[in-house]
């Protein structure tokens, strides 16, 4: 009997030409700084490595408590803390050069002059791939209105940024708005190389014994399960909104939710809160997209990206 020949499964895409060997990478603030998941993840395994925020000098973050627990997610106000821009080049970046892996780092500011230096210091470091930019925070110029949330002030900071840096720029979108679309189109417009989505939904807490909000920012970042359908939503529609690739984050626990993300459009994605429940997490993802990719007859992984296919008779709009 002939045995049948088995072809070997490509998982590798392109980020704005950041090859990738597979689409799964972290999401940026689960992962820390790469080295404290390293004893349970062999990094050279993913697709990119995507390091916590990083702002010019380092940030002690908000009051506590930062973390609670909701049905199917978890809200956290860490508020950025982190070690800043050079403490990472100089203690972090040496540990995560070793790996045959991609280093996308996120970086943010509270002004267009922040972040342009962020980008500058960051653009100039020695293996440093890409750069995602996180326009999820407030403008201190602009009487603190959120960067993601303005379109005027979102075409600013990243046109800012795009004059600073010949990497790939990643910018990572806020959820929290009207039109995913047009914030997604006005990021293209201004140079983006590829967008990222969703950050966090903002969300409180209460305890209705002390009747005070659990957290000591009152609000937080909800992030988990219980965001994933808003997160493919929205990765659908700025899929069908850009030309750039697309990343999609938000509520991914294993292979069928990062396959739901795939096909809707994204051609990768970022593993965030399941990293704190399985620290394995990222690892198991990628054999479960090849193991998916084998049974249902695909050879490479680009097959699968954007395949979906709507509903016809489904209404434009409500009547």
């Amino acid at each position: 009997m002939q045995k049948t020949e088995h072809r070997k499964i490509n998982l590798s895409v392109d980020i704005a030409g950041l090859k990738l060997k597979n689409p799964v990478m972290t999401a940026s603030g689960t992962f820390g700084y790469g080295e404290e998941y390293s004893e349970f993840v062999d990094l050279n395994r993913l697709g990119a490595i995507v390091v916590k925020g990083l702002s010019v000098e380092p940030k002690k973050g908000n009051p506590t408590p930062r973390v609670v627990e909701t049905p199917a997610g978890m809200l956290n106000a860490i508020g950025l803390q982190n070690i800043g821009v050079k403490a990472f080049i100089r203690d972090k970046l040496p540990f995560l050069s070793q790996f045959n892996t991609p280093l996308i780092v996120n970086f943010f500011g509270d002004s267009i002059d922040e972040y342009v230096k962020a980008a500058e210091e960051l653009s100039s470091a020695k293996g440093v791939h890409a750069l995602e930019m996180n326009i999820s925070c407030p403008n201190k110029q602009a009487g603190w209105i959120i960067f993601g949330t303005d379109p005027k002030i979102m075409e600013q900071v990243v046109t800012a940024a795009r004059k600073t840096t010949k990497l790939p720029l990643i910018v990572k979108l806020s959820p929290n708005v009207t039109d995913i679309g047009l914030m997604a189109k006005v990021a293209e417009n201004s140079g983006a190389d590829a967008i990222s989505l969703i950050n966090t939904l903002t969300g409180m807490v209460v305890d209705i014994k002390k009747r005070r909000p659990v957290l000591g920012n009152n609000t937080g970042g909800l992030s988990g399960p219980a965001v994933r359908p808003v997160a493919v939503r929205m990765v659908q529609e700025v899929y069908k909104a850009v030309s750039i690739p697309v990343i999609g984050m938000g509520g991914i626990m294993n292979a069928s939710d990062a396959l739901e993300f795939l096909i809707a459009g994204a051609r990768a994605v970022a593993i965030g809160t399941a990293n704190f429940v399985n620290p394995t997490a990222t690892i198991e993802i990628i054999e479960g997209i090849e193991m998916y990719l084998e049974e249902e007859g695909f050879y490479d992984i680009n097959d699968i990206i954007g395949s979906l296919i709507t509903n016809t008779n489904a209404l434009s709009k409500l009547t």
